[in-house]
Protein backbone atom coordinates (compact mmCIF):
# COMPACT_ATOMS: atom_id res chain seq x y z
CA UNK A 1 0.00 0.00 0.00
CA UNK A 2 3.17 1.88 0.29
CA UNK A 3 5.73 2.74 -2.75
CA UNK A 4 8.97 0.60 0.03
CA UNK A 5 9.00 -1.07 3.13
CA UNK A 6 10.17 1.64 5.45
CA UNK A 7 7.49 3.74 4.54
CA UNK A 8 4.84 0.88 4.91
CA UNK A 9 6.23 0.59 8.23
CA UNK A 10 6.13 4.37 9.49
CA UNK A 11 2.74 5.00 7.88
CA UNK A 12 1.41 1.55 9.34
CA UNK A 13 2.64 2.21 13.24
CA UNK A 14 1.37 6.02 12.42
CA UNK A 15 -2.51 4.91 11.73
CA UNK A 16 -2.45 1.87 13.84
CA UNK A 17 -1.78 4.39 16.30
CA UNK A 18 -5.03 6.76 15.58
CA UNK A 19 -7.36 3.65 15.26
CA UNK A 20 -6.31 3.08 18.97
CA UNK A 21 -7.61 5.99 19.99
CA UNK A 22 -10.22 5.61 17.57
CA UNK A 23 -11.78 3.04 19.27
CA UNK A 24 -10.75 4.68 22.93
CA UNK A 25 -12.43 7.99 21.69
CA UNK A 26 -15.69 5.49 21.17
CA UNK A 27 -15.60 3.33 24.04
CA UNK A 28 -15.09 6.68 26.23
CA UNK A 29 -18.10 8.42 24.28
CA UNK A 30 -20.76 4.80 25.24
CA UNK A 31 -21.00 4.27 21.87
CA UNK A 32 -20.87 0.22 21.46
CA UNK A 33 -22.34 0.32 18.01
CA UNK A 34 -19.46 2.64 16.68
CA UNK A 35 -15.98 0.27 18.06
CA UNK A 36 -16.83 -2.26 14.78
CA UNK A 37 -15.67 0.74 12.30
CA UNK A 38 -13.89 2.82 14.83
CA UNK A 39 -11.36 -0.37 14.66
CA UNK A 40 -10.95 0.35 10.75
CA UNK A 41 -7.89 2.34 10.74
CA UNK A 42 -5.95 -0.26 13.39
CA UNK A 43 -7.05 -2.70 10.74
CA UNK A 44 -5.45 -0.68 7.97
CA UNK A 45 -2.27 -0.23 9.89
CA UNK A 46 -1.59 -3.49 10.54
CA UNK A 47 -2.49 -3.88 7.12
CA UNK A 48 0.23 -1.70 6.09
CA UNK A 49 3.13 -3.37 8.42
CA UNK A 50 2.34 -6.83 7.24
CA UNK A 51 3.02 -5.14 3.65
CA UNK A 52 6.23 -3.74 4.58
CA UNK A 53 6.90 -7.67 5.29
CA UNK A 54 6.03 -8.24 2.16
CA UNK A 55 8.25 -6.09 0.61
CA UNK A 56 11.38 -7.50 2.50
CA UNK A 57 9.80 -10.79 1.18
CA UNK A 58 10.47 -9.54 -2.52
CA UNK A 59 14.19 -9.51 -2.02
CA UNK A 60 14.92 -12.37 0.09
CA UNK A 61 15.51 -10.70 3.22
CA UNK A 62 12.51 -12.82 5.19
CA UNK A 63 12.54 -16.41 4.72
CA UNK A 64 9.79 -18.15 2.54
CA UNK A 65 7.95 -19.24 4.73
CA UNK A 66 7.40 -16.37 6.81
CA UNK A 67 6.92 -14.02 2.93
CA UNK A 68 4.59 -16.63 2.41
CA UNK A 69 2.67 -15.87 5.72
CA UNK A 70 2.78 -12.03 5.12
CA UNK A 71 1.13 -12.33 1.74
CA UNK A 72 -1.87 -14.58 2.55
CA UNK A 73 -2.79 -12.21 5.64
CA UNK A 74 -2.12 -9.02 3.04
CA UNK A 75 -4.62 -10.50 0.67
CA UNK A 76 -7.10 -11.69 3.82
CA UNK A 77 -7.38 -8.41 4.90
CA UNK A 78 -7.87 -6.77 2.10
CA UNK A 79 -10.04 -9.02 0.09
CA UNK A 80 -12.19 -10.78 2.24
CA UNK A 81 -12.02 -8.60 5.30
CA UNK A 82 -12.85 -5.25 4.49
CA UNK A 83 -16.40 -5.92 2.52
CA UNK A 84 -17.15 -7.19 5.47
CA UNK A 85 -16.21 -4.86 8.09
CA UNK A 86 -17.17 -1.56 6.61
CA UNK A 87 -20.87 -1.87 5.94
CA UNK A 88 -21.01 -3.95 8.87
CA UNK A 89 -19.64 -0.91 10.63
CA UNK A 90 -21.91 1.31 8.78
CA UNK A 91 -25.31 -0.61 9.60
CA UNK A 92 -23.93 -1.42 13.41
CA UNK A 93 -23.48 2.56 14.01
CA UNK A 94 -26.07 4.14 12.04
CA UNK A 95 -28.60 1.02 13.94
CA UNK A 96 -27.31 2.07 17.57
CA UNK A 97 -27.93 5.79 16.54
CA UNK A 98 -31.54 4.95 15.36
CA UNK A 99 -32.37 3.43 18.31
CA UNK A 100 -30.84 6.15 20.60
CA UNK A 101 -33.13 9.31 18.78
CA UNK A 102 -36.68 9.68 18.26
CA UNK A 103 -37.43 8.51 14.75
CA UNK A 104 -38.10 12.44 13.65
CA UNK A 105 -34.43 13.56 15.17
CA UNK A 106 -32.90 15.25 11.90
CA UNK A 107 -29.96 12.34 12.57
CA UNK A 108 -31.95 9.28 12.59
CA UNK A 109 -32.42 6.61 9.85
CA UNK A 110 -35.91 5.71 8.09
CA UNK A 111 -36.62 2.18 8.30
CA UNK A 112 -35.99 1.86 3.86
CA UNK A 113 -32.59 3.37 4.79
CA UNK A 114 -31.75 0.58 7.51
CA UNK A 115 -33.09 -1.97 5.34
CA UNK A 116 -30.53 -0.70 2.39
CA UNK A 117 -27.47 -1.07 4.67
CA UNK A 118 -28.39 -3.90 5.69
CA UNK A 119 -28.58 -5.01 2.58
CA UNK A 120 -25.05 -3.63 1.34
CA UNK A 121 -23.91 -5.64 4.72
CA UNK A 122 -25.22 -8.93 3.16
CA UNK A 123 -23.38 -8.21 -0.12
CA UNK A 124 -19.95 -7.17 1.27
CA UNK A 125 -20.79 -10.82 3.30
CA UNK A 126 -21.17 -12.58 -0.49
CA UNK A 127 -18.37 -10.98 -1.96
CA UNK A 128 -16.25 -11.75 0.77
CA UNK A 129 -16.96 -15.64 0.53
CA UNK A 130 -15.62 -16.48 -2.96
CA UNK A 131 -12.47 -14.04 -2.09
CA UNK A 132 -11.78 -15.88 1.21
CA UNK A 133 -11.83 -19.54 -1.07
CA UNK A 134 -9.37 -17.72 -3.16
CA UNK A 135 -7.06 -16.79 -0.90
CA UNK A 136 -7.77 -20.46 1.16
CA UNK A 137 -6.66 -21.79 -2.10
CA UNK A 138 -4.37 -20.35 -4.04
CA UNK A 139 -0.57 -19.08 -2.96
CA UNK A 140 -1.10 -15.39 -2.56
CA UNK A 141 1.93 -14.10 -4.92
CA UNK A 142 3.76 -10.57 -4.68
CA UNK A 143 6.17 -9.34 -7.39
CA UNK A 144 7.60 -5.86 -7.56
CA UNK A 145 5.91 -3.17 -9.84
CA UNK A 146 8.00 -0.43 -10.67
CA UNK A 147 7.15 1.68 -7.38
CA UNK A 148 4.51 -0.66 -5.93
CA UNK A 149 3.32 -4.06 -5.07
CA UNK A 150 1.61 -6.74 -7.59
CA UNK A 151 -0.28 -9.05 -6.20
CA UNK A 152 -1.69 -12.26 -7.76
CA UNK A 153 -4.72 -14.47 -5.87
CA UNK A 154 -6.23 -16.08 -8.55
CA UNK A 155 -9.91 -14.46 -8.20
CA UNK A 156 -12.50 -15.82 -10.56
CA UNK A 157 -14.66 -13.31 -12.09
CA UNK A 158 -12.66 -9.96 -10.86
CA UNK A 159 -14.77 -7.34 -12.37
CA UNK A 160 -17.44 -8.72 -10.86
CA UNK A 161 -16.13 -9.11 -7.40
CA UNK A 162 -14.64 -5.63 -7.55
CA UNK A 163 -17.84 -3.93 -8.27
CA UNK A 164 -19.65 -5.80 -5.76
CA UNK A 165 -17.08 -4.67 -3.54
CA UNK A 166 -17.06 -1.04 -3.87
CA UNK A 167 -20.85 -0.86 -4.17
CA UNK A 168 -20.83 -2.95 -0.67
CA UNK A 169 -18.09 -0.61 0.57
CA UNK A 170 -18.37 2.91 -0.28
CA UNK A 171 -22.39 2.82 -1.18
CA UNK A 172 -22.52 1.59 2.67
CA UNK A 173 -21.17 5.32 4.01
CA UNK A 174 -22.69 6.93 1.27
CA UNK A 175 -25.93 5.85 2.54
CA UNK A 176 -24.98 6.21 6.24
CA UNK A 177 -26.58 9.69 6.79
CA UNK A 178 -23.88 10.71 8.97
CA UNK A 179 -21.82 13.67 7.42
CA UNK A 180 -18.27 12.60 8.23
CA UNK A 181 -19.07 8.97 6.89
CA UNK A 182 -20.81 10.64 3.61
CA UNK A 183 -17.60 12.66 3.11
CA UNK A 184 -15.24 9.43 3.96
CA UNK A 185 -17.45 7.07 1.31
CA UNK A 186 -16.74 10.57 -1.35
CA UNK A 187 -12.84 10.24 -0.63
CA UNK A 188 -12.75 6.47 -0.85
CA UNK A 189 -14.12 6.11 -4.27
CA UNK A 190 -12.76 8.65 -5.85
CA UNK A 191 -9.64 8.11 -3.86
CA UNK A 192 -10.12 4.37 -5.06
CA UNK A 193 -10.12 5.13 -8.51
CA UNK A 194 -6.56 7.77 -8.32
CA UNK A 195 -4.45 5.09 -6.46
CA UNK A 196 -5.60 2.55 -8.64
CA UNK A 197 -4.98 4.70 -11.74
CA UNK A 198 -1.67 5.49 -10.23
CA UNK A 199 -0.71 1.53 -9.40
CA UNK A 200 -1.45 0.64 -12.96
CA UNK A 201 1.19 3.77 -14.03
CA UNK A 202 3.58 2.27 -11.99
CA UNK A 203 3.74 5.38 -10.94
CA UNK A 204 3.38 5.11 -6.98
CA UNK A 205 1.52 3.51 -4.33
CA UNK A 206 -0.79 5.94 -2.92
CA UNK A 207 -3.03 4.11 -1.08
CA UNK A 208 -0.90 4.74 2.27
CA UNK A 209 -2.13 8.15 1.72
CA UNK A 210 -5.53 7.09 1.32
CA UNK A 211 -5.52 5.13 4.57
CA UNK A 212 -4.19 8.16 6.35
CA UNK A 213 -7.05 10.39 5.29
CA UNK A 214 -10.02 8.07 5.74
CA UNK A 215 -8.51 7.35 9.19
CA UNK A 216 -8.24 11.39 10.39
CA UNK A 217 -11.66 10.87 9.56
CA UNK A 218 -12.65 8.08 11.38
CA UNK A 219 -10.72 9.83 14.09
CA UNK A 220 -13.03 12.84 14.07
CA UNK A 221 -16.40 10.47 13.80
CA UNK A 222 -15.87 8.07 17.01
CA UNK A 223 -15.51 10.99 18.83
CA UNK A 224 -18.59 13.41 18.33
CA UNK A 225 -22.04 13.13 18.08
CA UNK A 226 -23.91 12.09 15.24
CA UNK A 227 -25.62 14.66 13.08
CA UNK A 228 -26.13 15.01 9.28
Amino acid sequence: MCWSAQVDLVAGGLIAGVGVLCLARAARHGQPGRLLLAALPLVLGLHQLIEALVWLSTDGRLPDALGGAARTAWAAIALPLLPVLIPTGVWCAASERSYRQPPTAPAALGPARRRALAALAVLGLGVAVPLSVAVAAHPVSASVHGHTLAYGVGVAHPAVLLSGYLVATVGALLLSGDRLLRRLGLVTGFGALLCGLLWQLAFISTWCALAALASILLFRWSGRTPNT
